[in-house]
C-alpha cells in the first residue's frame, strides 16, 4: 500500500488491539528488564515468530507484535507466546508496522526503553539485554552494528554494498555510524514520542535513521550479531534487500539534502 502511514485515519485502516488470553507477566516480582517493551514487526512468520516471542518472554521482556495484516496462522501464534498483538487490516509494510509500534508502546506501557527485534530469528536475545544495559548508561539511542566485531557473516559484495550505504547515509548526519539500518535498536521513551515515519514500506529506514541520528541526541553503537538462517535468507533476499538499502539512502539523501 502507497499511503503514508499518517494518512491511516482517513481511510479508515485503524489497527486492532489484541490481549493475550493469559498475561504471563501478572503475579511475579518485579525483574530486571520491567524499564523495556519490544516491538515485533510480523508479516506471515507464523513458523518462527512464537520461538522468538517467547524466548523474549521467558527473559522477562514484554513485548508488543504488529501484525501487518498476515494471512497466515501469524496472529494465532502470537497470541499463543503471550505478546501484546496489533492487527493492521491491510499490510503497511515496514515503516507502517514500526509506527503502530512505537505509539502502541507510549499508549499501552509505561516502558522507559523500546526495542526493535526482527520475528525471523535473525537477532539476539543476549544483544537485546546487553543494549538494554548500555541505554541505561545515559543514551537516547543504541543501535546494533554488524561491523564491530567479527561475529556476523555475510558475503563480501553484501558487506561492501552496506559500507557504501552507510558512508552515505553518514553525510551531513548528526552522528558517524558503522552499520546501515540496522534492524536492531533501542531508543528511550521521548525518542519514541518524536518519531514521525511517513513512508510505510522500506523506504521509511533512511527516515527513521535521520531522526534517530539528530545532533541533540546521544546515540551509541553496540555490537550485535545478526544470524542469517536458510529461513531468513530464502525470505528476506538479503543481498537484493542490501541493494535497495544502498538505493533508497541516496534517494533519501538526494531529496532531502542532508539535515537543515
Amino acid at each position: 500500500m502507497a499511503a503514508a502511514h499518517g494518512d491511516r485515519g482517513q481511510l479508515g485502516l485503524q489497527p486492532q488491539l489484541h490481549l493475550a488470553t493469559s498475561d504471563q507477566r501478572d503475579g511475579r516480582a518485579p525483574g530486571p528488564w520491567d524499564d523495556t517493551v519490544v516491538v515485533v514487526r510480523v508479516y506471515n512468520e507464523a513458523s518462527v515468530v512464537r520461538g522468538v516471542i517467547e524466548e523474549l518472554v521467558q527473559a522477562g521482556l514484554a513485548v508488543i507484535a504488529v501484525d501487518d495484516a498476515s494471512t497466515d496462522a501469524s496472529a494465532r501464534e502470537i497470541d499463543a507466546a503471550g505478546a501484546l498483538r496489533v492487527s493492521h487490516p491491510v499490510n503497511l509494510g515496514a515503516g507502517g508496522a514500526l509506527q503502530t509500534g512505537y505509539e502502541a508502546a507510549l499508549r499501552f506501557t509505561d516502558a522507559r526503553y523500546i526495542g526493535c527485534f526482527d520475528a525471523d530469528g535473525q537477532h539476539q536475545l543476549s544483544d537485546l539485554l546487553a543494549m538494554v544495559e548500555r541505554i541505561r548508561e545515559g543514551y537516547d539511542v543504541v543501535m546494533g552494528s554488524r561491523f564491530l566485531d567479527s561475529r556476523t557473516a555475510m558475503s563480501p559484495l553484501r558487506r561492501f554494498i552496506l559500507r557504501v550505504a552507510t558512508r552515505v547515509m553518514n553525510r551531513k548526519s548528526g552522528h558517524r555510524l558503522t552499520d546501515a539500518h540496522n534492524g536492531l535498536r533501542l531508543i528511550t521513551r521521548d525518542v519514541a514520542s518524536r518519531i514521525r515515519l511517513s513512508h510505510t514500506g522500506m523506504a521509511y529506514a533512511s527516515e527513521l535513521e535521520e531522526q534517530l541520528t539528530s545532533p541533540d541526541l546521544r546515540v551509541v553503537e553496540h555490537p550485535v550479531h545478526i544470524l542469517y538462517t536458510d529461513y531468513s535468507r530464502a525470505k528476506g533476499q538479503p543481498l537484493l534487500n542490501s541493494v535497495n538499502i544502498l538505493a533508497d539512502t541516496i534517494a533519501h539523501r538526494i531529496s532531502h539534502g542532508g539535515r537543515s
